[in-house]
Protein backbone atom coordinates (compact mmCIF):
# COMPACT_ATOMS: atom_id res chain seq x y z
CA UNK A 1 0.00 0.00 0.00
CA UNK A 2 2.57 2.31 0.56
CA UNK A 3 4.93 1.73 -2.33
CA UNK A 4 1.45 2.23 -4.42
CA UNK A 5 0.76 5.96 -2.79
CA UNK A 6 4.46 6.15 -2.90
CA UNK A 7 4.68 5.63 -6.86
CA UNK A 8 1.32 7.84 -6.98
CA UNK A 9 3.26 11.12 -5.66
CA UNK A 10 6.30 10.03 -7.68
CA UNK A 11 3.95 9.87 -11.17
CA UNK A 12 2.68 13.17 -10.07
CA UNK A 13 5.23 15.13 -9.50
CA UNK A 14 7.02 13.61 -12.79
CA UNK A 15 3.99 14.44 -14.85
CA UNK A 16 4.36 18.33 -13.05
CA UNK A 17 7.93 18.48 -14.29
CA UNK A 18 6.94 17.08 -17.94
CA UNK A 19 4.23 19.46 -18.11
CA UNK A 20 6.69 22.51 -17.53
CA UNK A 21 8.73 21.64 -20.24
CA UNK A 22 5.98 21.58 -23.26
CA UNK A 23 6.69 24.80 -24.66
CA UNK A 24 8.91 24.73 -27.57
CA UNK A 25 10.94 28.52 -25.73
CA UNK A 26 11.64 26.20 -22.36
CA UNK A 27 14.33 24.68 -24.10
CA UNK A 28 18.14 26.08 -24.89
CA UNK A 29 20.50 25.32 -27.65
CA UNK A 30 23.37 25.56 -28.46
CA UNK A 31 23.74 28.22 -31.56
CA UNK A 32 26.23 27.91 -34.83
CA UNK A 33 29.10 29.58 -32.48
CA UNK A 34 28.86 27.65 -29.71
CA UNK A 35 26.94 29.70 -27.02
CA UNK A 36 24.14 28.26 -25.11
CA UNK A 37 21.08 30.16 -25.94
CA UNK A 38 17.58 29.56 -24.10
CA UNK A 39 15.25 30.16 -26.77
CA UNK A 40 12.72 31.71 -24.54
CA UNK A 41 14.31 34.91 -26.01
CA UNK A 42 11.75 34.44 -29.15
CA UNK A 43 8.90 33.97 -26.80
CA UNK A 44 6.43 36.26 -27.88
CA UNK A 45 6.74 36.02 -31.35
CA UNK A 46 6.42 33.25 -34.26
CA UNK A 47 8.87 31.08 -34.78
CA UNK A 48 9.19 28.81 -38.54
CA UNK A 49 11.68 26.08 -37.21
CA UNK A 50 13.57 24.38 -39.83
CA UNK A 51 16.13 21.17 -40.16
CA UNK A 52 18.43 22.84 -42.81
CA UNK A 53 21.11 21.08 -45.08
CA UNK A 54 23.61 23.20 -47.24
CA UNK A 55 23.71 20.71 -50.17
CA UNK A 56 19.99 19.59 -50.76
CA UNK A 57 18.40 19.80 -53.73
CA UNK A 58 15.67 22.02 -51.66
CA UNK A 59 18.89 24.06 -50.24
CA UNK A 60 18.64 27.17 -53.06
CA UNK A 61 14.85 27.76 -52.76
CA UNK A 62 14.48 27.15 -49.78
CA UNK A 63 17.18 29.33 -48.10
CA UNK A 64 16.10 32.41 -50.53
CA UNK A 65 12.62 31.96 -49.37
CA UNK A 66 13.42 31.45 -45.36
CA UNK A 67 15.92 34.67 -45.58
CA UNK A 68 13.38 36.34 -47.69
CA UNK A 69 10.53 36.11 -44.62
CA UNK A 70 13.30 37.38 -42.52
CA UNK A 71 13.55 40.28 -44.17
CA UNK A 72 9.87 40.67 -44.51
CA UNK A 73 8.30 40.30 -41.28
CA UNK A 74 11.89 41.03 -39.12
CA UNK A 75 13.21 39.79 -35.83
CA UNK A 76 10.65 41.91 -33.52
CA UNK A 77 7.65 39.49 -34.82
CA UNK A 78 8.61 36.59 -36.34
CA UNK A 79 12.24 34.46 -36.80
CA UNK A 80 13.53 31.36 -38.47
CA UNK A 81 15.17 28.88 -36.92
CA UNK A 82 18.04 27.10 -38.36
CA UNK A 83 18.90 24.14 -37.57
CA UNK A 84 21.37 22.37 -39.42
CA UNK A 85 20.93 18.21 -39.42
CA UNK A 86 23.48 15.79 -41.43
CA UNK A 87 21.10 12.67 -40.92
CA UNK A 88 19.39 12.74 -44.58
CA UNK A 89 21.67 11.98 -47.48
CA UNK A 90 25.04 13.40 -45.72
CA UNK A 91 23.91 16.80 -47.10
CA UNK A 92 25.40 19.07 -44.02
CA UNK A 93 29.00 17.72 -43.94
CA UNK A 94 30.67 21.02 -42.54
CA UNK A 95 31.45 21.73 -39.54
CA UNK A 96 29.02 24.43 -37.40
CA UNK A 97 31.34 27.27 -38.41
CA UNK A 98 31.25 26.35 -42.14
CA UNK A 99 27.74 25.68 -43.06
CA UNK A 100 27.04 29.43 -40.63
CA UNK A 101 29.97 30.92 -43.38
CA UNK A 102 28.28 29.85 -46.18
CA UNK A 103 24.74 30.54 -45.53
CA UNK A 104 25.45 33.73 -44.70
CA UNK A 105 28.13 34.62 -47.80
CA UNK A 106 25.65 32.59 -50.14
CA UNK A 107 21.78 32.92 -49.25
CA UNK A 108 22.87 36.46 -46.73
CA UNK A 109 21.40 34.47 -44.30
CA UNK A 110 20.48 36.91 -41.03
CA UNK A 111 18.03 34.47 -39.28
CA UNK A 112 19.46 32.32 -36.38
CA UNK A 113 21.23 29.32 -37.29
CA UNK A 114 22.25 26.60 -34.15
CA UNK A 115 24.66 23.79 -34.10
CA UNK A 116 24.63 20.85 -36.30
CA UNK A 117 21.77 18.34 -34.31
CA UNK A 118 20.06 14.72 -35.33
CA UNK A 119 16.33 15.40 -35.23
CA UNK A 120 15.24 11.85 -35.55
CA UNK A 121 16.34 8.52 -34.13
CA UNK A 122 17.64 7.80 -30.53
CA UNK A 123 20.06 11.06 -30.43
CA UNK A 124 17.53 13.35 -31.57
CA UNK A 125 17.87 16.59 -29.85
CA UNK A 126 15.15 16.68 -26.94
CA UNK A 127 13.69 20.40 -28.76
CA UNK A 128 12.77 18.10 -32.19
CA UNK A 129 11.68 15.17 -30.06
CA UNK A 130 9.29 17.89 -29.06
CA UNK A 131 8.53 19.01 -32.04
CA UNK A 132 7.70 15.31 -33.39
CA UNK A 133 5.50 14.74 -30.69
CA UNK A 134 3.68 17.90 -30.45
CA UNK A 135 3.42 17.61 -34.01
CA UNK A 136 2.37 14.20 -34.36
CA UNK A 137 4.99 14.93 -37.57
CA UNK A 138 8.77 13.62 -37.62
CA UNK A 139 10.99 15.02 -40.46
CA UNK A 140 12.19 12.49 -43.16
CA UNK A 141 14.40 14.57 -45.23
CA UNK A 142 15.53 18.00 -44.96
CA UNK A 143 14.07 21.41 -44.82
CA UNK A 144 11.02 20.32 -42.38
CA UNK A 145 9.58 23.42 -41.41
CA UNK A 146 7.47 23.84 -37.65
CA UNK A 147 5.80 26.66 -37.12
CA UNK A 148 5.31 28.00 -33.51
CA UNK A 149 3.17 30.11 -32.21
CA UNK A 150 3.93 33.00 -29.47
CA UNK A 151 3.08 31.21 -26.16
CA UNK A 152 5.60 28.02 -27.78
CA UNK A 153 3.27 25.89 -28.73
CA UNK A 154 3.82 23.77 -32.45
CA UNK A 155 0.82 25.27 -34.98
CA UNK A 156 1.52 22.88 -37.54
CA UNK A 157 4.17 21.31 -39.59
CA UNK A 158 5.33 20.63 -43.54
CA UNK A 159 7.66 18.34 -45.43
CA UNK A 160 10.65 19.70 -47.70
CA UNK A 161 7.85 19.42 -51.11
CA UNK A 162 5.48 22.44 -49.35
CA UNK A 163 7.53 25.71 -50.63
CA UNK A 164 8.07 28.55 -48.00
CA UNK A 165 5.98 30.74 -50.21
CA UNK A 166 2.96 28.71 -49.63
CA UNK A 167 2.92 28.98 -45.83
CA UNK A 168 3.88 32.12 -46.13
CA UNK A 169 0.31 33.49 -45.97
CA UNK A 170 -0.10 31.93 -42.22
CA UNK A 171 2.88 33.37 -40.65
CA UNK A 172 1.88 36.74 -42.02
CA UNK A 173 -1.83 36.37 -40.25
CA UNK A 174 0.17 35.25 -37.37
CA UNK A 175 2.31 38.74 -37.48
CA UNK A 176 -0.60 40.53 -38.07
CA UNK A 177 -2.35 39.01 -35.12
CA UNK A 178 0.74 40.18 -32.89
CA UNK A 179 1.01 43.42 -34.48
CA UNK A 180 -2.99 44.32 -34.00
CA UNK A 181 -2.83 42.61 -30.07
CA UNK A 182 0.47 45.26 -29.27
CA UNK A 183 -1.88 48.14 -30.86
CA UNK A 184 -4.37 47.38 -28.67
CA UNK A 185 -2.35 47.58 -25.73
CA UNK A 186 -1.16 51.45 -26.13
Amino acid sequence: MMLRSALAVFVTLFSLAESKQKDFYTFKVVNSRGKLVSLEKYRGSVSLVVNVASECGFTEEHYKDLQQLQRDFGSSHFNVLGFPCNQFGQQEPGSDKEIDSFVRRVYGVSFPLFSKIAVVGTGAHNVYKYLADSSGKEPDWNFWKYLIDVNGKVVDAWGPNVSVKEIRPKIAEMVRQIILKKKEEL
